[in-house]
């Protein structure tokens, strides 16, 4: 990971690694990518691989859906949860 300042500096470098193929994370929030990566993540970005648009093309025509009710009485499908051992 490199700081901004040390991004800013050997700018080169840093792009000649990310043309190379390989990510370069640039403080707590940049990442600088190729070109060609970037155009591969673009094309994967279709309805059908998108799951909010994929819920809305496919789920619109449903209707109202009926919720369970929020009554006290209403069970925890949750409650028995700390019980289990889940293979540890």
């Amino acid at each position: 990971m490199w700081t901004e300042q040390e991004a800013r500096e050997r700018l080169a470098e840093v792009l000649q690694r990310a043309e190379a193929g390989e990510p370069q994370f640039v403080g707590e929030t940049g990442v600088v990518i190729s070109r060609a990566e970037y155009a591969r993540l673009k094309a994967m970005e279709t309805d059908e691989t998108h799951p909010g648009r994929w819920l809305v093309k496919h789920l619109a025509g449903l209707g109202e859906i009926e919720l369970p009710s929020r009554d006290e009485d209403r069970p925890s499908p949750f409650a028995d949860w700390g019980d289990r051992d889940f293979g540890r």
